[in-house]
């Protein structure tokens, strides 16, 4: 892919995740795909998501720096959400936070197939 079209690509995957449109989920996401080294599949990336959603009830991926390397992208998200009860094993119980994740995904045929993630947890505790 080029790195316009990668970027597109991206910037429909956020948007299908922001409007917690899941049917359109295998559009961007491979049946395959990995997570932080694991083999979690569409199956698992969904559920997921969907688990982040109802834990998040207000959860929005705001992309703050995109690179593209085709296959590879590269981003900062930024969040400012009020998770309820814990999150990443700390009691934020509906406390408005704002922490940023820095993430790296590798594509094939047009579709995630592995992401890295790293949320800056530091930032949270921070707030608290």
């Amino acid at each position: 892919m080029l790195k316009t079209d990668l970027c597109e690509a991206y910037r429909g995957y956020i948007a299908c995740l922001n409007e917690q449109d899941w049917t359109k989920l295998a559009q961007f996401v491979d049946d395959d795909a990995f997570y932080n080294g694991k083999r979690i599949g569409l199956s698992g990336y969904r559920e997921m998501l969907e688990r982040d959603f109802r834990d998040i009830p207000d959860l929005q991926f705001n992309i703050q720096l995109l690179i593209s390397d085709p296959p590879h992208i590269a981003a900062r998200l930024a969040f400012d959400c009020t998770p309820r009860g814990k999150f990443l094993g700390l009691d934020v119980n509906g406390r408005r936070i704002s922490f940023t994740e820095n993430v790296f995904y590798e594509f094939r045929d047009g579709k995630i197939v592995s992401v890295w993630s790293v949320i800056d947890k530091a930032a949270v505790e921070a707030q608290l």
